[in-house]
């Protein structure tokens, strides 16, 4: 691959017309090393107000999903309209700060990494107290990652992944939901890939807040880490 110049923000929403303004502003203001930036956004067909806030947002790609798939689903049709060298996920709410990218995408510049994870678990930054049920979760599922692949992830589940676009566009997701994380995991892991993990801030949100994951989604993350680790 030759000189990286663009990265893509894929940025996939569900009824956030709290924070998707404010957010799309720290992703337009942050710095991804220089390079040239495409922000795309994926609407998981929101009922909350948040379509009107999209005309504000003209100088980027929006998408909509006619029905709610789920955030696998909106990733997935954001991979496919991405034309970046690198590509970056950011959630629309407000729980990481977008500044922390940059470190992660200079890797993957220096050449020292395919795919490269914003951990909230190491330490080194602001973090919001988890709750306990997330945080053990959290550390299980990265554990049984780690069991199933050999590896040495401290937050498999982190939001922060940054991808070499030739590297992640060869990889086919099938998951539509919350379980997308397990399953480009288990991908990039099978594949050989160069995994770096960097910390990055954590702002975390509570159910009252408008957080989404539940301990439903873990059950199906377990469920994918396990059948990825032997399908494909």
């Amino acid at each position: 691959m030759g000189e990286m110049k663009k990265i893509t923000i894929l940025i996939p929403v569900y009824n956030e017309a709290a924070t998707l303004e404010t957010m799309v502003q720290k992703v337009e203001k942050a710095d991804f090393c220089g390079l040239e930036k495409e922000i795309i956004l994926i609407d998981d067909c929101s009922t909350d107000g948040t379509k009107e806030l999209y005309s504000k947002f003209q100088n980027h790609k929006i998408f909509y999903h006619e029905k709610n798939q789920g955030k696998g689903a909106a990733l997935r049709t954001g991979f496919k309209q991405a034309t970046g060298d690198i590509i970056v996920i950011q959630d629309a709410d407000l729980e990481y700060d977008p500044v922390d990218y940059a470190p992660l995408v200079k890797l993957i510049l220096d050449g020292k990494a395919d795919v490269c994870y914003g951990t909230r678990l190491a330490g080194g930054k602001p973090s919001r107290s988890f709750m306990f049920t997330h945080l053990l979760g959290n550390k299980f599922l990265s554990l049984l990652t780690n069991i199933l692949y050999g590896s040495t992830l401290t937050d498999m589940e982190t939001c922060y992944k940054a991808f070499r676009a030739d590297f992640i566009k060869g990889i086919e997701i099938k998951s539509n939901r919350f379980d997308f994380e397990p399953e480009i995991t288990a991908k990039v892991l099978k594949r050989g890939a160069r995994l770096y993990e960097l910390p990055v801030s954590y702002y975390g949100r509570e159910f009252a807040e408008g957080k989404k994951i539940t301990w439903k989604d873990g059950i199906h993350a377990i469920i994918a880490l396990i059948r990825f680790r032997f399908t494909d």
